[in-house]
């Protein structure tokens, strides 16, 4: 045992001001340090077991002689049962770092997984679309839940959500975005696995499709058999057409010109002035989104697109306003990007506005028509009315149509061709059958 010095009182203590290790006595191996800065702060020199020890007990003032002469004591008491204190000291600060990390949210694995994954993603658009899908329809639900708490009924209650948070009585999420909420389930089964390997969590993945959710939902393909959206009937077109043009607003002039250009609404929802050339009746939609454009890939294949556009649809962009703060062509009121939700809730304010709603698929059960659908109808309307042959069409929807077509495309014959079909289909949308 350590030779015990002359015990020293608080004003004894209090005025050793000397730098170097000063014994203080009362209990055996106790020391106030006082560095080259004047800090002080209390050591207990002790042998544990074969090692020896100088352990801290706090800095003094703080800590009182009386204060340290009962830690020193306590410590002495530890070491004689057999307890390094240092050791249970590392043990407790690992334990609380492991109970820290538990208490990971979904949101804060959600971007670590990003962080992570993003190096072998094939651009940098990938981690946007990511973080956007998560935030709008993710994170209002579990991003502040702690990663381990997420259960199945959470997952359940994210993919049945409504379209519209404003309108509980909107189409769900799963049914009404099939595709895109089955994106989103694999981007919450993929975090969560992340999670359980960090052992963030445990058990069950509740995002699972395979065994799990396949048998509360029903299958994406199922859903996107025939025609995936709701579509208007062809019969209906002209008469839809007459009544929305009544309608006001930057929802409605974008619906307008996504039934004229038989494109996708978050083409047009991005769509830029500087895409257009008015002189000559086109629209040039780049496959990815440029500087300064957070929209994300803008084609879904990611190459870029070219529309003929009809007399209605130059018409259209002609009586668009256009405002200093933005070079959107169809902005929000605060000059960002239009929502997905305000064009399709001015069908659904079309319907309200009636007693009957009458723009309906009556294919699908007559569920309320959405802006996607209106490509079907175009199809519908290509191959049904008119003796253009399907691949241009399929050209006019921006899909794969084969590599001879593909080539003609880019040579720019069938996008004449194109022309005047869209010419066609605009006068067919203002006829009333």
């Amino acid at each position: 045992m350590p030779k015990i010095a002359k015990p020293l009182s608080a004003l004894d203590v209090k005025r050793l001001v000397e730098p170097g290790m000063h014994p203080v006595g009362t209990v055996p191996g106790l020391y106030l340090h006082v560095s080259a800065t004047a800090a002080r702060a209390w050591v207990l020199r002790i042998v544990v077991g074969t090692k020896r020890r100088e352990i801290g007990l706090g800095g003094y003032p703080a800590v009182t002689l009386a204060d340290a002469h009962r830690k020193a004591r306590e410590t002495r008491e530890q070491v004689e049962k057999g307890i390094d204190p240092i050791e249970q000291k590392m043990e407790r600060a690992s334990a609380l770092r492991a109970q820290q990390e538990a208490g990971w949210t979904f949101k804060e694995c959600a971007k670590a997984y990003i962080k992570a994954q993003a190096p072998a993603w094939k651009n940098d658009k990938s981690s946007a679309q990511w973080q956007s899908s998560l935030e709008q329809y993710v994170f209002p639900f579990i991003g502040a839940l702690l990663v381990r708490h997420v259960a199945m009924e959470h997952v359940i209650t994210i993919l049945e959500q409504p379209t519209d948070p404003a309108d509980p009585s909107s189409p769900r999420f799963w049914y009404s975005k099939t595709e895109t909420a089955s994106r989103v389930r694999g981007r919450i089964e993929s975090i969560l696995d992340w999670a359980t390997v960090r052992r963030y969590r445990s058990g069950d993945n509740p995002a699972r499709w395979r065994g799990f959710l396949d048998k509360l939902l029903p299958t994406p393909s199922k859903l996107q058999s025939g025609s995936n959206f709701p579509a208007l009937p062809l019969r209906d077109m002209g008469a839809f057409m007459v009544e929305l043009r009544g309608w006001k607003g930057q929802g409605a002039r974008a619906l307008e010109f996504l039934i004229l250009t038989a494109v996708r609404s978050q083409n047009v929802r991005a769509a830029r002035w500087q895409e257009f050339d008015l002189e000559d009746g086109a629209w040039s939609i780049p496959g990815m989104a440029g500087d300064g454009d957070d929209s994300g890939q803008r084609m879904k294949a990611g190459r870029d697109h070219r529309v003929p556009l009809s007399r209605a649809a130059l018409a259209l962009l002609q009586n668009q306003a256009r405002r200093a703060e933005t070079d959107l062509v169809f902005p929000s009121p605060t000059g960002l990007v239009l929502s997905d939700m305000t064009i399709s809730k001015v069908i659904r304010s079309m319907n309200v506005a009636r007693e009957s709603p009458r723009w309906v698929d009556p294919k699908q059960r007559n569920r309320g028509v959405v802006p996607h659908g209106f490509r079907s109808t175009f199809r519908d309307w290509a191959a049904e009315m008119t003796s253009y042959p399907s691949e241009m069409a399929e050209a006019a929807l921006a899909h794969a149509v084969g590599d001879k077509v593909e080539a003609a495309y880019r040579r720019g014959d069938l996008f004449e061709k194109r022309r005047e079909m869209m010419e066609d289909w605009a006068a067919f949308c203002s006829t009333i059958v």
